[in-house]
């Protein structure tokens, strides 16, 4: 049986707001995330998706 975590939780966990973790599921950014009426639920072992808002190793030549 799978272990879910509410958005409050893995906010806390993943140390970003709730609204972003909302985001990140509305855009299918997290695996195996379900969607019940207005609650998100987020499996337990799910990993941190990279932010996409970074530019981090880009080889820009100096």
């Amino acid at each position: 049986m799978f272990e879910y975590m509410t958005v409050q939780e893995t906010a806390k966990k993943w140390e970003l707001s709730e609204r972003r973790i909302q985001k990140l599921c509305a855009e299918n950014r997290i695996d195996g995330v379900v969607h019940l009426s207005r609650v998100w639920l987020i499996p337990k072992n799910a990993e941190k998706p990279a932010d996409g808002r970074k530019k981090e190793n880009r080889n820009v030549p100096l």
